[in-house]
C-alpha cells in the first residue's frame, strides 16, 4: 500500500456507478464500489439484485495532486470529488476498511442519512422514475413517505416520495 495515496469520494452521474467503476480500473486505479442485495421490485421474479450502498458514489484511491485527480474527473459519468472550498477531502482507511467488511458479508445493510431534513433543505431524488431531481424538502407524511418540491417552469409541484430515496444535498454541494 501507498502511504501517499488516499481514498476520496467521487459523485457519479445518476446510474452510471458501474460505468465509472469500470472505466477507472482500465486506468489502473484503486476503486471501490461498496454494494449491499436488495430484492427484485417486479413482481414476477424472486431476484437479488446487488445495487450501490450509496447510490451516485464510489471510492477511489489517489495522490492528493491534482494531476491524479484529474485523470479521475476526466472519466465519463464522474462528476466531481467530495471536499470543500480547498479542495477534495480524503476519506480514512478505517472507514473504507469498514465497508469493505460489511458489505462482504450477506447480512441485510441499512443505509440512510444521520441528519434530520428541516422544511426548505435541498434534496436529490436517488430511485424511481425521477431520480436525479433536485426539490427542496416540505415536509414528512407518517414515517415513511415526505413531500418534496421540485421547481418546475418557475412554479412548485410537490411529489410525495419514500423517504428511502431521497438524499440531503450537502451545504458545499448545493
Amino acid at each position: 500500500m501507498n502511504k501517499d495515496l488516499n481514498w476520496f469520494a467521487l459523485l457519479t452521474r445518476s446510474n452510471f456507478e458501474q460505468t465509472v467503476l469500470n472505466q477507472i480500473m482500465k486506468k489502473k486505479i484503486e476503486v471501490f464500489l461498496p454494494r449491499k442485495r436488495k430484492p427484485s421490485r417486479r413482481k414476477d421474479r424472486k431476484l437479488m439484485l446487488e445495487v450501490p450502498l450509496f447510490p451516485g458514489y464510489l471510492f477511489v484511491r489517489s495522490s492528493p495532486d491534482p494531476a491524479s485527480q484529474l485523470t479521475i474527473l476526466k472519466t465519463t459519468g464522474a462528476v466531481r470529488l467530495l471536499g470543500n472550498q480547498k479542495g477534495p477531502l480524503p476519506v480514512s482507511e478505517s472507514q473504507i476498511e469498514s465497508l469493505k467488511l460489511m458489505t462482504s458479508t450477506h447480512m441485510d445493510l441499512i443505509t440512510g442519512s444521520i441528519i434530520e431534513l428541516k422544511k426548505g433543505d435541498p434534496v436529490v431524488i436517488l430511485e424511481g422514475p425521477m431520480a436525479g431531481l433536485r426539490g427542496e424538502f416540505s415536509e414528512y407524511k407518517g414515517k415513511t413517505r415526505v413531500i418534496i418540491k421540485i421547481d418546475l417552469l418557475g412554479q412548485f409541484a410537490g411529489v410525495e416520495i419514500p423517504v428511502e430515496h431521497i438524499e440531503k444535498i450537502p451545504d458545499l454541494l448545493s
